[in-house]
């Protein structure tokens, strides 16, 4: 009996320490694992536009306000120009105060005959989603929805989205403007985004005017005598039960809904200096947008690290030298001018490797470079390789951050004409020895 009990406290303490260990690991959790409830999503580093995760991204689906993110591109980008300011003025006209009066939109409710800053319209658009204050602001920029539509597409053009169309600014249905819709557009027609297009488009926000996040962040702030608050309930410091979803390091970007759209969120955060972009389009209910961000979220923070994979001075076993024509020296040691870093998934080292794209104008026909030779002299690139999953950048040149020059290690002089001389001679009288033997040896 005391034995059984020995043999049974024994493999008690064996399980709890094999749990207390598996509750110390993090559990690896594959992109194929991730369950995301969304008709289409996307999950980005920040920095460098890779993609982490995608599911059906390249769908274009109405956005809702998270069109308002291109909106608010072009209002700061006319800031950076000095066409306005923050404290730059107008009153609101007929059209965007229909919208204000409207009980279908949300609103702060806007006022005619009244004088706005530019900074209290986009708080109001960029936290609370107003959309007569986004409508206001396209009409102070371009003059008319109309011609800021057409901007609105052309600055998609340039950044490259792959998936879009911009018909208003705010995200709204044309069908929901009435007789207001902008010129150039059709009545009954939607904004289209996808997922990849609509995290490029944060993507360039983030990084080309950071001033956005400082403002999507605001949980809750005044616009005249109330309290607006921020509909990214992931903020940290939302209040009363909206605090339940806050997540570490989340700063932006922007929801959006309607009828057609289902709900949509395209989500940033920050932790340790790693920021991550993610999207989710048509997901079943406000809460569900932010608990599949949250998803992916995780994955991206708990799964990936930025890692030095090949250091500076790296060379390819079998080619790090290479033979010179014309010079003192007969080779030439090459290596990586800088380290290759990427966004990995933790654990899959392995899976990487490189390989030389040399420039093949620095070779003569022999394969041969050809003296003098500079120390530092670029003649390639070297390149990442990924045997595993690999679903590239949103970016057009983020595939630039996975190679590196590959340069020459020392100087090789030319050699001088005595020199370069007596190997000629050497050469022609050797090419006549080898002739004779291989004569000789044929007769026999």
């Amino acid at each position: 009996m005391k034995h059984r009990l020995r043999a049974s406290f024994l493999l008690l303490t064996l399980m709890l320490v094999t749990f207390t260990s598996m509750i110390g690991t993090p559990i690896q959790v594959s992109a194929a694992s991730v369950d995301v409830q969304a008709k289409s999503a996307i999950l980005v580093d920040a920095k460098t536009g890779k993609i982490l995760f995608e599911k059906e991204a390249d769908l274009a689906l109405p956005p809702a306000s998270m069109t308002k993110m291109m909106t608010e591109y072009l209002v700061l980008e006319a800031i950076e120009e000095g066409k306005i300011s923050w404290d730059t003025t107008t009153q609101i006209s007929d059209y965007p105060y229909s919208i204000s009066a409207n009980p279908s939109f949300s609103g702060v409710g806007l006022k005619q005959q009244k004088d706005y800053t530019v900074r209290e319209l986009y708080e109001a658009m960029a936290i609370n989603s107003d959309n007569a204050t986004t409508i206001a602001l396209a009409q102070l920029v371009a003059g008319s929805e109309g011609e800021f539509v057409k901007m609105m597409n052309k600055k998609a053009k340039e950044m490259g989205l792959p998936d879009y169309q911009f018909v208003n600014s705010t995200g709204l249905s044309n069908t929901d403007l009435g007789d207001n819709y902008p010129e150039g557009t059709k009545a009954d027609a939607d904004n289209l985004l996808s997922a990849r297009s609509a995290a490029l488009l944060a993507y360039n926000l983030a990084n080309d005017y950071p001033q956005a996040l400082e403002i999507s962040s605001i949980p809750t702030t005044q616009f005249e005598d109330q309290q607006i608050q921020n509909w990214n309930w992931m903020l940290p410091g939302m209040p009363g039960q909206l605090a339940q979803f806050g997540y570490e390091g989340m700063d932006g970007m922007k929801t959006g809904w309607t009828d057609l759209a289902g709900y949509c969120f395209t989500g940033t955060a920050e932790r340790n200096g790693q920021r991550f972009i993610s999207v989710v389009m048509k997901t079943e209910s406000k809460e569900a947008r932010f608990e599949e961000t949250r998803k992916l979220m995780d994955f991206g923070f708990n799964q990936f690290e930025q890692k030095e994979l090949f250091p500076a001075n790296h060379q390819i076993e079998g080619k790090s030298t290479y033979p010179v024509t014309k010079g003192k020296e007969d080779s030439v040691d090459i290596a990586s001018a800088a380290p290759i870093k990427t966004m990995i998934e933790k654990g899959t080292e392995d899976q990487y490797s490189v390989t030389y794209e040399l420039d093949q104008s620095k070779f003569n026909k022999d394969e041969k470079l050809t003296a003098p030779i500079e120390k530092g002299e670029k003649i390639g690139t070297m390149k990442l390789q990924n045997s595993g999953d690999d679903f590239g950048y949103i970016t057009d040149n983020g595939k630039q951050a996975e190679a590196v020059d590959v340069v020459t290690q020392s100087a090789v002089e030319k050699a001088n004409w005595f020199s370069l001389t007596l190997r000629a001679i050497g050469g022609f009288f050797g090419d006549i020895f080898s002739s004779i033997t291989d004569t000789i040896t044929g007769w026999f």
